[in-house]
């Protein structure tokens, strides 16, 4: 959901720049502290991890144009460092592919990496709170606050680009009454298989329609992925608890090292 659908030439330059800058020093940031940290061993599960996300990012839920993100589950699986480069390989490859335009893959790996980031913070600190055997709640609730202050960066992002910026898919979401119409009245084929021949254009709402049609998708949309999350984190914390207890999702500690780990 806190995916930015926009194509190239919407958005200011500055604002793309921007999104660029900020993930480029992210990056070097990230590939400095992974280096520091010898996190070298984790890159298999990185490529695991990101082809997961791209499954996810590329199948729509239909009736909400919702895609799942997994992007709590990559952060409490690879910490904040593998998480920001993770965020920039998969949105590259996203934006390759036409899932927004090209410019916006920075401002892209801004949201997600935040996403990330904040999915890894949020489970650290509630897996406190819960205890160790309830993982799968403290990674649901953790998924409903990085999506919800994600989302909240989104709209951020395109209030500053303006109108233009706030066309969507709004699925089976009429953006005028926010009420839910059935998908499926046209026929299967018709409405999600095969496009019409004279598709209309998605309306173009304001910005302040936007946040509203966002906020009523995202709210379906994240408890979706909550209790996708959980019960992914719950099975692995069964199965395989090293790759979540003993890894960069528990230690907060990595949080406070940022600056002393900078001056090595």
């Amino acid at each position: 959901m806190s995916h930015i659908h926009i194509p190239d030439g919407v958005l200011p330059w500055w604002l793309v720049v921007l999104g660029w800058l900020l993930t480029i020093a992210g990056v070097a940031l990230a590939t400095r502290q992974a280096r520091l940290r010898q996190l070298h061993r984790r890159v298999p599960l990185v490529g695991a991890v990101a082809a997961l996300m791209l499954v996810g990012m590329s199948s729509e839920i239909v009736p909400i144009a919702y895609h799942i993100n997994l992007t709590v589950v990559a952060g409490i699986l690879l910490g904040p460092w593998l998480s920001i480069v993770t965020a920039l390989v998969v949105n590259a490859f996203l934006g390759l592919i036409g899932h927004g335009g090209v410019t916006v893959i920075g401002l892209n790996t801004v949201v997600i990496a935040v996403e990330m980031v904040l999915g890894w913070l949020l489970f650290g600190l509630l897996r406190r709170l819960f205890g160790r055997q309830r993982a799968s709640w403290a990674a649901g609730v953790a998924t409903l606050g990085s999506l919800a202050l994600s989302t909240a960066l989104l709209v951020g992002i395109v209030a500053i680009g303006g109108p233009a910026a706030a066309s969507r898919e709004s699925g089976a979401l009429d953006p005028a009454t926010l009420r839910f119409s059935n998908p499926f009245s046209g026929g299967v084929v018709t409405n999600v298989i095969v496009a019409p021949e004279k598709a209309e254009p998605a309306p173009r709402l304001s910005v302040a329609r936007f946040a509203v049609v966002v906020s009523v998708l995202g709210s379906l949309g994240w408890l979706i992925e909550a209790l996708v999350t959980g019960t992914i984190i719950g099975f692995v914390a069964r199965v395989r608890p090293s790759l979540i207890f003993e890894g960069g999702a528990v230690d907060l500690s990595m949080a406070r090292d940022v600056g002393h780990g900078s001056h090595h």
